[in-house]
């Protein structure tokens, strides 16, 4: 006997419901799109060029103009492209490139499209999970890295130095006359790299628990020649320092860790007196 049958169902209301999950089907398989949009640099290209054949976008590209079709198509029937029946060319919308191409900054959606792939890559550990309890470590997410130091770009380092440093008073001049800066959860060290260039008389350094993110960080700070940055391997739940820095920077990493409340209060040990703790994050709570 079936405990949980209903044979009053409101046919209307199930059908709503259906309509929704094939709306999140359409939408799913829509941002798988986006993203390879994304990673080919065909959004990029397309917002350069007028009405063009699959042909000519191809050529641009240098792509598969086979592939560069498909992917056209579904575009246009995702509202993102628009297409010409009888020229049968195509042409992305400079609205919509506002919101899709590198040259938008942090208002590219189609860099955060990318972690539904990265995500996909994961679920039969993370179902495991349900059944045993546990995690899965950043290392088993394929591109992790490679696409949370294009986020950190988009969302942190293109708003560096006109958004975030001003919101500290006489912040830039205290860098300018030279301190010691210390990013926890630095990643790549795309931002830390950026202050190193712009303040030549501060001594910035980067802790990340990433292996793979410190290297990706000190081969960026070698070929871009900054000598006063330095990257290590590090816990940030575990600074163990003292009165050692005069800014401590967090962004987008307090919301990640394991004991929030312990990274914190390192951070406080950590600063001099006077010192500043400048920490952008998600504008949430739990």
């Amino acid at each position: 006997m079936c405990n949980n049958c209903n044979l009053n169902i409101d046919a209307e209301r199930t059908d709503e419901f259906g309509q929704k999950l094939l709306q999140i089907v359409n939408h799913s398989g829509l941002s798988l799109m986006i993203s390879l949009g994304h990673r080919s640099r065909l959004f990029d290209t397309m917002s350069e060029m007028e009405h063009a054949t699959s042909g000519e976008i191809a050529e641009q590209t240098g792509l598969n103009e086979r592939y560069v079709r498909e992917w056209l198509g579904a575009m246009v029937t995702g509202g993102i492209i628009e297409y010409d029946p009888v020229l049968k060319t195509y042409f992305l919308p400079p609205e919509h490139a506002a919101l899709l191409t590198r040259a938008a900054g942090s208002n590219n959606f189609a860099t955060t499209m990318q972690w539904f792939s990265v995500l996909g890559t994961v679920e039969d550990k993370i179902l495991n999970c349900f059944q045993e309890g546990g995690g899965v470590p950043y290392s088993e997410f394929a591109r992790f890295h490679e696409v949370m130091a294009e986020e950190s770009y988009t969302s942190v380092v293109c708003g560096l130095f006109e958004h975030i440093l001003p919101l500290v008073p006489g912040l830039e001049d205290k860098l300018k006359a030279g301190i010691d800066v210390l990013d926890i959860g630095c990643g790549s060290g795309l931002a830390l790299i950026e202050m190193a260039a712009a303040f030549p008389a501060s001594r910035f350094t980067g802790y990340d628990i990433s292996e793979e993110s410190i290297g990706r960080a000190k081969q960026s700070a070698a070929e871009r020649g900054v000598s006063n940055v330095t990257f290590q391997v590090q816990d940030v739940s575990q600074i163990n320092v003292h009165d050692a820095f005069d800014l401590i920077t967090a962004f987008d990493v307090i919301h990640d860790q394991a004991k929030p409340d312990k990274v914190l209060s390192e951070v406080n040990a950590a600063l001099r007196p006077g010192g500043t703790f400048l920490m952008q994050d998600i504008a949430a709570s739990s």
